[in-house]
């Protein structure tokens, strides 16, 4: 993983997110090239085996590192105002990356019972087979997380905004308190991305992201990312991933790349569309309750505004009104079922609005009481939205709504 070359002028953001990569090949490419290769030539013997133990810079196979995977990691890295960053195969394959480094048996973690289900699962359930025992607590008590930690606690967990309901933890009073306790806080910012929120600056010590989602943007290819320090991503996750091959294609970092070029406007157009349909929804007769942290009736809506940049984020849920969880769920899924423009799909992050039914899916794994105390009902939507005109999202919604 060769190390990041400065840059003769400082840059905002937004520039790098447009032109930090690998230096160009002889060729000067413009567009940065697309190195599809699993193994590599080596000048000498010596180089060669300099390289293959660690004592000079290079590649040395495909499972080790790759120009174009290096330049998405220079590239997030520098978004996400970390010294370094380590690409994987997927967004659960940086979690799993990032426990099989950091913990043992004997090990606590705590997390928060609004994560995404499947980290829940894996942490909570697949770890617990190797001894690592897991707390769950509630995402925004933080007395909860307080009476949670224990002398073996080593890792904090939270995903903020959390998949359905946008809840928002407070990062700053997370990161002290587990560097109080001598435990790291990782934080999932799939959701609000770098363009919204970057959790170093608050404490975080590890930024998880799910590639899959807003940095590829269009639904193209699956990758994940840990950011973190240089000395983290060297000592502890890049040993375990030579190891384990959890390791992100050369085509799917050319593609997320790309996408973070233009990762600004997007997570700014698409949150601005969110908040306009969030609050249509509110006013809507068949609508109970929206849960979106840009709206002024979300719990944690002032602390969403000051850590988020001021921007509620392009994915919002709402319930609709019945009478039973039964009820709710055939209203839920006639809803859906009435979609003839929207896509009816589990993702988010494309630039096409994505709708899901997350007890049924995403949450679909959980125990009923789990997805109660998750706060996830059967008559729960979350709409991802995308780039279509608000009016026509509005008018595809309308059609179940309006016939409920």
């Amino acid at each position: 993983m060769p190390p990041r070359e400065p840059h003769a002028v400082p840059l905002h953001r937004d520039t790098l997110a447009v032109r930090l990569a690998v230096e160009r090949s002889q060729y000067g490419e413009n567009s940065e090239a697309l190195y599809l290769t699993s193994g590599y030539v080596q000048p000498s013997a010596e180089a060669s085996a300099r390289r293959f133990a660690g004592e000079d810079e290079g590649y040395t196979y495909g499972r080790t590192g790759n120009p174009t995977v290096t330049s998405f990691e220079q590239r997030l890295a520098a978004m996400e105002g970390t010294e370094a960053c380590l690409a994987t195969a997927s967004g659960m394959a940086a979690v799993m990356l990032m426990c099989f480094s950091l913990l043992k048996a004997g090990d606590h973690v705590i997390i928060s019972r609004s994560m995404f289900g499947s980290t829940l699962k894996l942490i909570g359930t697949e770890f617990a087979r190797f001894g690592v025992e897991t707390t769950v607590v509630p995402q925004t008590d933080l007395a909860a997380w307080r009476a949670a930690v224990r002398p073996e606690t080593r890792l904090l967990f939270a995903e903020t905004p959390t998949n359905p309901l946008g809840e928002v933890c407070d990062i700053r009073a997370l990161a002290d308190l587990a560097h109080n306790a001598g435990a790291l806080l990782a934080v999932d910012n799939c959701f609000a991305t770098p363009v919204l929120q970057r959790p170093v600056e608050r404490g975080a010590d590890i930024v998880m992201h799910s590639g899959t989602k807003y940095l590829d943007g269009q639904g193209r290819v699956m990758a994940g990312a840990l950011c973190a320090s240089e000395s983290m991503v060297r000592e502890k996750f890049l040993p375990v991933q030579k190891n384990s091959g959890m390791v992100l294609s050369p085509f799917n970092a050319w593609v997320v790349l790309k996408g973070l070029e233009t990762l600004d406007l997007r997570m700014k157009a698409q949150s601005a569309q969110a908040l306009a349909l969030a609050q249509w929804l509110e006013s809507h007769p068949a609508v109970g309750r929206v849960y979106y942290p840009g709206l002024s009736s979300h719990p944690q809506h002032e602390l969403a505004m000051r850590q988020m940049s001021g921007i509620g984020g392009a994915v919002l849920s709402f319930d609709v009104k019945a009478a039973t969880a039964g009820q709710a769920r055939q209203r839920a899924f006639h809803v859906l079922d009435a979609l003839q423009v929207l896509s009816l799909c589990t993702n988010l992050g494309d630039t096409k609005t994505l709708c899901t039914h997350p007890a049924s899916t995403s949450h679909g794994k959980l125990t009923e009481a789990q997805r109660e105390a998750a706060g996830v009902s059967q008559g729960l939507i979350r709409v991802a939205v995308g780039l279509e005109h608000l009016d026509d999202i509005r008018a595809d919604l309308l059609r179940g709504l309006e016939t409920l």
